[in-house]
């Protein structure tokens, strides 16, 4: 079974056409499975739904203990970008034996439809997580990444290995 936790972030982000602002009402992650035709052993746990941007130690926190206390070998985590990294961190520095933890996310939201980056990201994590030794890693733009090799590359909107 792969756990997939929900943290919020761009992946599942709304558009308010009224006031042109984005925000959550739900995550997108059950759809995306089923329009996916995915047959995998899949549970969906929503953690909560913040902006990475707004994201806390404490949130951070309930991130790590979850990942701690799930009995999953493999477990996916969307995420917000901005903070992503920070988040990897945090859930490698508690020094978790025997998973397999991959972090995801969208720099578009998956509500814009074929201009978001969202299935494809998901898709890539849902391969990363089942095939990668254990350890911490960032899936972002078909690519993975371990946790301490990775950062946002503000000016291309792409992650990339640190040099």
């Amino acid at each position: 079974m792969i756990q997939v936790f929900v943290t919020g972030g761009t992946f599942d982000k709304e558009y308010n056409f009224i006031t042109g602002e984005l925000y959550f009402k739900d995550t997108h992650l059950n759809t995306m499975f089923v329009r996916g035709r995915s047959s995998l052993d899949i549970d969906v746990k929503t953690l909560m739904m913040v902006d990475s941007l707004e994201m806390t130690e404490e949130d951070r926190n309930i991130i790590v203990y979850q990942c701690k206390k799930s009995l999953a070998e493999k477990i996916l985590i969307t995420h917000g970008t901005d903070r992503m990294a920070a988040t990897a961190k945090a859930i490698a520095e508690a020094d978790i034996e025997g998973k397999t933890i991959v972090l995801t996310g969208a720099m578009i939201p998956y509500a814009f439809g074929n201009s978001s980056d969202g299935f494809f990201n998901l898709g890539a994590a849902l391969a990363f997580v089942q095939v990668l030794p254990h350890g911490v890693y960032i899936s972002m733009n078909g690519k993975y990444f371990p946790w301490d090799n990775v950062r946002k590359n503000y000016d291309t909107g792409f992650f990339e290995e640190i040099e």
